[in-house]
């Protein structure tokens, strides 16, 4: 069997502030369609405060990259919100990634980082120190339509990210070479809805899901649903 015929292994990569535990539910959805998954935890997501030079976007990549090439066969990347900027960055010469998904994700150019993204200045390099802690009222901008207890659990598990990521530029861009879909989540109330659009533009197909930031614990099953319709499309 190629590796473009045989059914991927789905990779899960989290965005901010979250860690591997955030796609349990979605991981259990796949599983009972008969997909596997794999996730990582990437190294940007750190549990204590820091005025030091945190890790970068790079070792996230590193991170994804040896994941993917982990994995025996193809394989379907999941990235969520900040983590399409080190998906970008780690799948490119990828042989084995068939298919990139965004969901509701940093889909970046060579070039761009999280700052430019959203029109904001570059930083100063000493500026990119320490952490950025979770986002202003986490309970609504990530998780507006996540029901309890989920939503609880969640926000107890939210950790710092470094704020070097923010300001790290990619020099390497997979979703050029890769099929790739974008998610645009309706009803997000923490990644602004144009900026999603305009980022959806670079994908091969846009799908919509109505849902807020965190659609794999608000709707898992419908999430599920579509990418593995996505991935059906892309092969």
């Amino acid at each position: 069997m190629s590796v473009s015929s045989a059914q991927p292994t789905v990779l899960l990569v989290h965005g901010a502030w979250h860690g591997s535990w955030c796609w349990q539910d979605l991981q259990t959805e796949l599983a009972g369609r008969g997909w596997e998954t794999r996730t990582v935890d990437l190294p940007t997501s750190v549990q204590e405060e820091s005025d030091e030079l945190l890790p970068s976007i790079f070792d996230d990549a590193r991170v994804i990259r040896e994941a993917i090439d982990g994995i025996d066969g193809p394989v379907a990347v999941v990235a969520h919100s900040y983590a399409g900027i080190p998906v970008t960055q780690a799948t490119a010469g990828a042989s084995n990634v068939v298919h990139v998904m965004y969901l509701a994700a940093y889909m970046l150019e060579i070039g761009e980082s999280m700052y430019t993204a959203h029109d904001l200045a570059q930083p100063d390099p000493e500026s990119l120190t320490g952490i950025a802690p979770p986002m202003a009222e986490p309970e609504n901008n990530l998780y507006a339509d996540v029901p309890e207890p989920r939503k609880s659990e969640a926000l107890k598990r939210l950790v710092h990210q470094s704020h070097r990521s923010w300001g790290d530029q990619v020099t390497q861009a997979g979703w050029h070479a890769i099929p790739s879909s974008y998610v645009i989540c309706d009803k997000d109330q923490g990644f602004p809805i144009p900026i999603q659009e305009k980022l959806a533009v670079r994908a091969g197909t846009t799908y919509h899901l109505d849902s807020s930031h965190s659609p794999f614990l608000s709707m898992p099953d419908k999430l599920a649903e579509l990418l593995i319709s996505a991935i059906a499309e892309s092969l």
